[in-house]
């Protein structure tokens, strides 16, 4: 898959159900510097609700920082 077809699908995927949160949504309130799943929800205005897609936003957050902490070396 290309890098733009993919970053086409992740702005269509939903990481939340229950919020309505996309994946796309996430990774901007890690990019302004959540590093919780309670900051992202807080950058979404949402509130945390059956906590299915926490995992999912644990390991987006973790993925973060590994890409940040290689860039650095």
């Amino acid at each position: 898959m290309r890098y733009i077809e993919a970053v086409r699908l992740e702005a269509l995927v939903y990481l939340c159900n229950c919020n309505g949160i996309r994946e796309r949504d996430a990774r901007a309130a890690i990019d302004a510097g959540a590093v919780k799943p309670a900051e992202v929800f807080r950058h979404c205005q949402a509130k945390p609700q059956c906590a299915k897609c926490v995992c999912d936003m644990r390991r987006m957050i973790q993925e973060s920082k590994d890409t940040l902490r290689y860039a650095a070396e």
